[in-house]
């Protein structure tokens, strides 16, 4: 099961670390990676080749986002989660925080359960789900784990919480931050490219 973890002690310093590993941040991010390799985004190792990746390309992800071994997951969980993908790409691709919070209301509506607190029968600390229980499958999880992070994001931030790449090139999702210039792209490969074919289209 995810998050599984010995409980420390408050004055423990890896629990400060399990927060800030699954902070809402952090959640929206893992959300945007795991959009990203269950969408056929660039391949990673074992993802293999178009659309539908390995169950293992997708447990990097969750690994390299703070989930904790042992899990596994199925070619039917990762079919799952790709559905969950496609109708997530939807608040990516919203063009204001109205667009944003009405689609992610949809979501909410129809594929989470009520807000409780869970430990996860005190393994972890305290922290909300969306999902309809604990022992929910990975499917349900991302997509409610992912609404919950992204409409905080909409509620804290008043706009949209992530967008899609503006590269022609490219399908890759990823999270708004800060409140500087507003950035178009998901990497600066991405970015590097577009202003070099803007560069040979000018001459």
């Amino acid at each position: 099961m995810r998050y599984i973890r010995p409980v420390s002690t408050p004055s423990d310093p890896s629990e400060a670390d399990w927060s800030t590993r699954h902070s809402v941040l952090s959640t929206a991010r893992r959300t945007a990676a795991l959009v990203n390799v269950l969408s056929g985004g660039p391949p990673g190792p074992g993802s293999g080749t178009g659309p539908h990746p390995a169950p293992d390309a997708v447990a990097e992800v969750l690994r390299a986002h703070g989930e904790i071994d042992p899990f596994e997951l199925t070619s039917r969980d990762v079919e799952g989660m790709r559905a969950g993908a496609v109708l997530l790409r939807e608040v990516f691709a919203a063009d204001s925080a109205d667009a944003a919070a009405h689609a992610l209301n949809r979501l909410l509506g129809a594929h989470t359960g009520a807000l409780r607190l869970t430990s996860h029968q005190g393994v972890t600390p305290w922290h909300p789900h969306l999902d309809r229980g604990d022992d929910a499958p990975w499917p349900e999880w991302f997509l409610a784990s992912s609404c919950m992070a992204l409409a905080v994001l909409v509620w804290d931030r008043q706009r949209p919480p992530g967008r899609v790449c503006a590269s022609g090139a490219c399908r890759n999702v990823f999270i708004r931050q800060g409140s500087g210039p507003e950035r178009r792209y998901c990497s600066r490969r991405c970015a590097t490219r577009e202003r070099v074919a803007a560069h040979r289209r000018r001459g």
